[in-house]
């Protein structure tokens, strides 16, 4: 049975990656890619989601949606996914974006397709502003794997925060209040033996050697670079790609569990910082819900947090994506 998906995205190197993934997965039905700015503005990630899509031999619309965070000053991603967010390949894509506002498109597709799977690769901009002017459109998505946070770990932007949500915390903070089924995939999950390695990379070149796993490793080589010197990470960290493997196939998160989180707003030094409530201290009566989550912590906790994955198989399922 097909299942269909619509993927918002700030389409960078990584990103391509997932999309990528998505295309190339058999029983996925990609209704629309929407593009919001973050590591690039609107109009350069439009370009890198259109090319990926071209590369597939797919045809599936590219919208442009909001071109800054709600309130924020937005702040690129340049220095990790270099001029073009694809390395410096200068990828050009040949088709155009569609017609129609991301946010517009969102809440349609929505609307027209109930279970669809909503995976969210950038800031959260383009759903919240969907979820604001279409709240019932909530109920019908059965699944929303969101790449974004860090569950009680180290950031990648600041120390206590990733950039999706750094980037636009207040959007964040509305999905996360907003009732969808959010599932958490934070991007300490691409850390450690989920790095592609030297040799996962020749794997991908030399016995893969097609162009999409050819274009999965060139188009990363900025990101490879700035994992290495400024995360000291051993190897390639694709934190969006372990997202949408968790979205094509949930049993590659091994460990998960459900909480109230929370998006600190306002914090100096925490901006950005999904705080998960691991230990369940969350006050439930609704005399004293005003001390710490005016509206998360009515009812049951609902954020499904990835806690850990199985790095052999979400390699293997990047490999044969990469084939098809």
């Amino acid at each position: 049975m097909t299942r269909k998906m619509i993927i918002d995205t700030d389409t960078a190197s990584d990103d391509a990656v997932a999309i990528m993934m998505a295309l190339q997965t058999p029983d996925i039905e990609v209704k629309a890619i929407t593009i919001v700015a973050g590591n690039m503005p609107v109009e350069q990630g439009s370009i890198n989601a259109r090319y990926t899509v071209e590369l597939c031999g797919k045809d599936v619309p590219v919208y442009h949606g909001a071109d800054k965070p709600l309130i924020r000053e937005i702040y690129r991603a340049y220095f990790f996914h270099g001029p073009d967010g694809m390395g410096g390949m200068n990828y050009q894509a040949k088709t155009p974006p569609a017609e129609g506002h991301a946010v517009e498109v969102l809440i349609d597709t929505i609307k027209a397709n109930p279970g669809i799977m909503l995976v969210t690769l950038g800031p959260m901009t383009n759903v919240a502003l969907a979820v604001s002017q279409a709240p019932e459109i909530v109920e019908n998505v059965s699944r929303c794997v969101v790449m974004g946070g860090a569950a009680n770990v180290v950031g990648n932007i600041t120390p206590a925060a990733e950039y999706n949500i750094w980037c636009d915390p207040e959007a964040a903070r509305v999905c996360f209040r907003s009732g969808l089924p959010i599932e958490m995939v934070g991007w300490e999950l691409c850390r450690g033996e989920a790095n592609l390695t030297d040799d996962d990379m020749r794997h991908c070149k030399e016995v893969i050697d097609t162009p999409l796993s050819h274009f999965a490793v060139d188009c990363n080589i900025s990101a490879l670079e700035t994992s290495r010197n400024w995360l000291g990470d051993p190897g390639l960290g694709l934190p969006d790609p372990v997202a949408m493997a968790i979205a094509i196939d949930p049993t590659i998160c091994t460990r998960h569990s459900k909480h109230f989180v929370e998006v600190e707003c306002d914090g100096t030094y925490t901006r950005g910082m999904t705080v998960v409530d691991q230990c369940g201290v969350t006050p439930y009566d609704t005399a004293n819900v005003a001390m710490w989550a005016p509206v998360v912590a009515r009812g049951e906790p609902h954020i499904t947090v990835c806690w850990e994955i199985d790095a052999r198989r979400w390699k293997e399922l990047l490999y044969k994506t990469m084939q098809v």
